[in-house]
């Protein structure tokens, strides 16, 4: 059975996130794993002093994760979904990363930010690293999404080695899953992303993608990003997929701007899968 990966830490965002996954999950049928990573919290002074102990930090964590299971257990009732918990001690997305590499699974779920400024430093924060570290496909939540299934899918690409870089196995299996059609998005102001090899790589990549029949669209816009996120909102996209590629839009993603326009701005669900 496909498996989802929903990390928590109990925020509002990631309640979200949580409850968008098992959405998805039923639609698709797969199960999910809650997953909630704590760390010892240590007073700052001139000797560091444990302020919790580790089995009273564990112990809350096992009760909050059992409290999201029954409360989801019983929504579902009438359309059950397979729930499992696990609670780990240490650093989030190096035991995230972990997981990832024992179980392969369908995805990570995670939550973009909260409503509280803490939310938004911590959650987000996390959130950026797993991007950039974890090798599975990342999707990442706005605030207040609901699934409503996955029609439209739009793939955001730069014609850029796309042979060595495009997810096509992945892609393809995410189109039959949810029976979407797909939107291939590319962003330029007045050709000035243009290259002499646009052309042949468009056609490389409609030879990976042909099958499905995508459609193509070449959006006007001084900023990519922003360009994107207002297709996304402006066509009634399901999902945006991108991917971080390194020295690139990796890099991109964590300046300020960029992360808030392609991942903490979007209204529409974003996944961000590595090069293959």
């Amino acid at each position: 059975m496909k498996q989802i990966i929903v990390p928590t830490d109990f925020s509002a965002s990631a309640t979200s996130a949580m409850n968008y996954a098992v959405e998805m999950a039923k639609h698709i049928g797969a199960s999910i794993h809650l997953y909630h990573v704590y760390q010892v919290p240590v007073a700052v002074s001139d000797v560091p002093v444990v302020i919790v102990s580790v089995e009273e930090l564990k112990k809350n964590a096992e009760e909050q994760l059992n409290y999201l299971k029954k409360g989801l257990e019983h929504v579902n009732a009438d359309n059950p979904v397979t729930i499992t918990i696990e609670t780990v001690m240490g650093n989030t997305v190096d035991e995230l990363e972990e997981l990832c590499k024992r179980t392969k699974p369908f995805m990570v779920v995670m939550g973009s930010r909260g409503s509280t400024g803490m939310e938004r430093i911590l959650f987000g924060s996390t959130t950026l690293t797993a991007i950039k570290h974890l090798t599975c496909p990342v999707t990442v939540v706005p605030p207040g999404s609901s699934f409503k299934g996955i029609k439209k899918i739009g793939f955001a690409c730069d014609f850029k080695k796309v042979v060595e870089t495009t997810p096509t196995q992945y892609i393809k299996q995410m189109m039959k899953e949810f029976g979407a059609t797909l939107h291939v998005l590319n962003v330029d102001y007045e050709n000035k992303q243009f290259r002499p090899e646009v052309p042949e790589e468009s056609l490389f990549l409609h030879t990976l993608l042909g099958d499905l029949d995508p459609q193509y669209h070449f959006i006007q816009n001084r900023d990519i990003e922003d360009g994107i996120n207002k297709f996304a909102e402006e066509n009634n996209l399901d999902l945006l997929i991108t991917i971080p590629k390194k020295h690139t839009l990796l890099e991109a993603l964590f300046r300020k701007s960029s992360t808030r326009q392609l991942v903490f701005e979007s209204h529409v669900p974003v996944m961000c899968i590595h090069e293959k």
